[in-house]
Formats: structure tokens, C-alpha cells, sequence
């Protein structure tokens, strides 16, 4: 009964052998056992008794088998009966009877450990399936899979490999409390025996990755057992789960293998689950954008394009030369408006994420980039079909022109409003269109400190043939 006491798997063969000894008045005694969680063959030993000293020669006079589960568990040894004598058959039924207890108490020990193993594993797999239907990126949900999967399966480290361009696969995210150097990147070469594996849906279990010659990493040398299990979702592979062990570590379990293939099964569909949610939002955010665009569209610049058509009229008729000045201004300002707005219009037609497309896209990147020098968002123009009529080699150099102009502008003292203006439809910089070309002309203005006596601020204009 004093076995049953909840010590743990080894407490547990301790008291086995101290109680096998004690009951029959052995010298020494040791429980041989080939059990996987103590990394192989392992031996429990009670040091000798009555001043008689245990040692590597020790002849053991009896062995009685430790069953559990119907299989052999190990051997109980003893040897060294008080006075030299044999073991009699009365001390054999004794220890028989302590090593079938003994067998109970380990099969038992042994579910209640799967079961809270694989709880342990439910429990990560839910935490995943959470934690991926609220990030907010790929990388962070692959990131997550990978580390949750390392601390369940007491890995080295927890790795996640996606298809290569070329038919391999790639380690795109690495989770390891040691050296992290060299493992994103590392690469299964096409045509690999691994690789096939994996693609059939198979999951790939290795007892030491740096001697296994189907593992051709370059970091293989750094690990030893491993798991590798494939991502599948929809009939498809998304990428592989690999959980590798220190060299020398033990190797898994059939029920770790389980349970881990179990766990990867589970995280790949909420992998897919969570980009499909990616997915809707960016979908949402589109619309919600275009509904936006399309309100400022039919409703302000109409409204601001009709206002300054009144004023228009109202310039030209009779009596309005005392006001005409201020009617000039006020247009000008309802067009620079306009323009302000169809612009914030283009810029909502942008994808939110990635980078953007077109010359007009790319000017307001820097220019929004600009704000954060300049502590407030520079007025940004533009006149003619800049996307479709500047070639890149040309958007590439008005947009270096358009950085050192900003730069220059967030450098000088007073600057409280700049004006970037981008116009396709002027001349090349010599005045002549032999080729009946147009140009492009960027123009950047900043009301800051000059030190000139006019303190009208700075002008940039840059010119290009198109």
C-alpha cells in the first residue's frame, strides 16, 4: 500500500526497491528498466545493506519481472541473503507480489500522466486557435503556432517551414531559447525524401537529426530528435510544424507523436481560419474606404465646385470691383480645395497595407512620411495624368528631388505650411517639345525662415522631359 503513495513516476520505482529489499532482508537490490522517459535504459539501486557493499559485479540471485500493461516494464534484482544463503520461495512470492502492485501503480501512473498530457495539449491547441483569430498579422499568428508548439513538446525549438518558389521548403519563423542564429532561412532542398513525406500528407519523426540522412538543413547538426508534421488544411500544404529536441535529449513518445500531430492538424485549420478573417476586414476596410471616397466625390466636391461657380458669377458682374479681390482669393481657395480633397480621395482608393501603386501614391507615402519631421502634413497638388503619363525611371528621380526638398524644409526655423505640387503638363525644362512631349515639374514650397529681406519663403522646382 506504501507504494501507491502519489510520488511520481520515479519516487514511485524508489520505494520499489527499498520495499523489495527491506521485505526480504536483500543486500542490494535494483530495478532494471528500459524506459524511454529516463532516456533509455536506466537502473534504480538501494545501496548495500548489513556492511555488505554493492558493486558493478554484483551476482543478483533473484529477478522477478515488473509488468505493466501486460508488458515487461523491467527487472526487479536482488541478491546478497542475510548469511549467504539462497533466496527462499517465500521471499519470490513476496516480491512477485510487491512487483505486480508495483505494475498497477505505474500503468496507472502512467494514464493519469497521458491524460494530463493531453490535456495539456487541448488546452494549447484552444490557446492557438484563440490567439490566431486575433492577430493581426501572418507572421504573428506562424509566430504563435511555433512557440505555443515548442513549450507543449519541451522542444529545442518550435519552427515553421512554408513552400519555396522552387518546390522546397523554407524556415520562415523560428522559436528557440537558444542560439536562433542560421535557422530562419535554412532550407529543405526539392526532391528530398523528408520533402515527399510531407507533401503526402505524412508527418516524419526522427531519432537524431544530426545523423539522419534525410535531413539536409544546415542546421540538422544543432538537434536531435525530432517532429516534423505537416500544416494541412482544404487538401492543401501551408507549411510543415518542425519540433526538434537537443542532441542527447529523449526522443518522443508514441503518445507525444500523437498528440503533437493532433495539435498541428488543429493549427493549420485556424491558420486558414484566421487569414480568411484577415481577409473579410481588409475586405470591410476597402468598402468602407470606397463608400468614403465616393461620399467626398458626390457630395463635397460637387458642393465645392457649384460654390465656387457662384462665385465666379458673382465676380463678373456689375458694381464688384470693390470685392473682386476677395472673391479672386475665395476661388482660389475653393479649387485648392478641391484639388485637397480629390487627392484624400485617391489616397482612400489605396490598398491600406502594402505599397503604393502609381506616382501619386508614392508622393503621398513621402509626404505623409514628411509629417512626422515637420510635425504637420504637407498640402500635396496634383495637375494632368501623372500615373499613366510619368515613366518610373522619371518618378524615381522626382521622387529623390521631392525628399531633399522636404528634408530642407523640415530643417529650417519657422516652417508652419508646405505646398508640394506635382504638374504633368508642363513644358520640358528648356521650353522646347520637339517630340510634342509634355513635361513634369515638381514644385515645393515652404513659408520658413530665409533670412531674405522679402522673408517670402522657399521655392524648389524641379523639371524632367517626360
Amino acid at each position: 500500500m506504501d507504494v501507491g503513495t502519489d510520488l511520481g513516476p520515479r519516487g514511485t520505482l524508489e520505494r520499489v526497491v527499498d520495499h523489495a529489499a527491506e521485505l526480504t532482508g536483500a543486500a542490494c537490490a535494483a530495478l532494471v528498466t528500459s524506459d524511454p522517459g529516463e532516456g533509455g535504459l536506466a537502473r534504480i539501486r538501494t545501496a548495500g545493506r548489513d556492511g555488505v557493499p554493492e558493486s558493478a559485479g554484483t551476482a543478483y540471485r533473484l529477478r522477478v519481472p515488473v509488468h505493466v500493461g501486460g508488458e515487461e516494464f523491467g527487472e526487479l534484482r536482488l541478491s546478497g541473503r542475510p548469511g549467504g544463503g539462497p533466496f527462499t520461495a517465500e521471499d519470490e512470492q513476496l516480491v512477485r507480489v510487491l512487483a505486480t502492485h508495483a505494475g498497477n501503480v505505474i500503468g496507472a501512473a502512467r494514464l493519469d500522466g497521458t491524460a494530463r498530457q493531453r490535456e495539456r495539449w487541448i488546452e494549447g491547441a484552444a490557446a492557438v486557435t484563440t490567439a490566431l483569430l486575433t492577430e493581426e498579422s501572418a507572421d504573428d499568428a506562424l509566430t504563435t503556432v511555433a512557440e505555443r508548439a515548442r513549450l507543449l513538446a519541451d522542444a529545442s525549438a518550435g519552427v515553421i517551414l512554408q513552400p519555396t518558389a522552387g518546390g522546397g521548403m523554407e524556415i520562415v519563423t523560428a522559436s528557440t531559447p537558444d542560439d536562433p542564429d542560421g535557422i530562419v532561412g535554412a532550407a529543405i532542398a526539392p526532391g528530398s525524401p523528408v520533402l515527399e513525406q510531407l507533401l503526402g500528407g505524412e508527418p516524419v519523426f526522427v531519432t537524431d537529426s544530426a545523423t539522419d540522412p534525410r535531413m539536409t538543413t544546415r542546421v540538422r547538426h544543432r538537434f536531435g530528435p525530432s517532429m516534423m508534421l505537416p500544416l494541412r488544411a482544404d487538401g492543401r500544404l501551408i507549411g510543415t510544424l518542425a519540433l526538434p529536441r537537443r542532441r542527447g535529449d529523449r526522443p518522443y513518445t508514441d503518445v507525444e507523436r500523437l498528440l503533437a500531430t493532433q495539435f498541428a492538424s488543429q493549427a493549420a485549420l485556424a491558420l486558414v481560419l484566421a487569414d480568411a478573417r484577415r481577409g473579410r476586414e481588409r475586405l470591410a476596410v476597402y468598402e468602407d474606404r470606397d463608400r468614403i471616397a465616393r461620399d467626398l466625390h458626390d457630395l463635397v466636391v460637387q458642393r465645392l465646385f457649384a460654390t465656387g461657380m457662384m462665385l465666379e458669377s458673382t465676380r463678373r458682374r456689375p458694381g464688384a470691383e470693390d470685392v473682386r479681390d476677395v472673391l479672386d482669393r475665395a476661388v482660389d481657395e475653393l479649387r485648392s480645395t478641391v484639388q485637397e480633397v480629390r487627392t484624400t480621395i485617391f489616397a482612400l482608393q489605396q490598398p491600406p497595407a502594402g505599397p503604393p501603386t502609381g506616382l501619386r501614391g508614392r508622393v503621398l507615402r513621402e509626404t505623409a512620411s514628411a509629417a512626422a519631421l515637420l510635425g504637420f502634413p504637407p498640402s500635396t497638388h496634383f495637375a494632368g495624368a501623372v500615373d499613366t503619363r510619368v515613366p518610373d525611371r522619371v518618378a524615381d528621380r522626382l521622387l529623390t528631388a521631392l525628399r531633399h526638398a522636404l528634408t530642407d524644409a523640415a530643417g529650417r526655423p519657422g516652417v508652419s505650411r508646405v505646398e508640394v505640387t506635382v504638374d504633368a503638363t508642363t513644358t520640358p525644362p528648356d521650353g522646347r517639345d520637339p517630340d510634342g512631349r509634355d513635361g513634369v515639374r515638381l514644385t515645393v514650397f515652404d513659408d520658413g525662415v530665409t533670412g531674405q529681406a522679402d522673408g517670402g519663403g522657399t521655392t524648389f522646382t524641379w523639371r524632367s522631359a517626360l
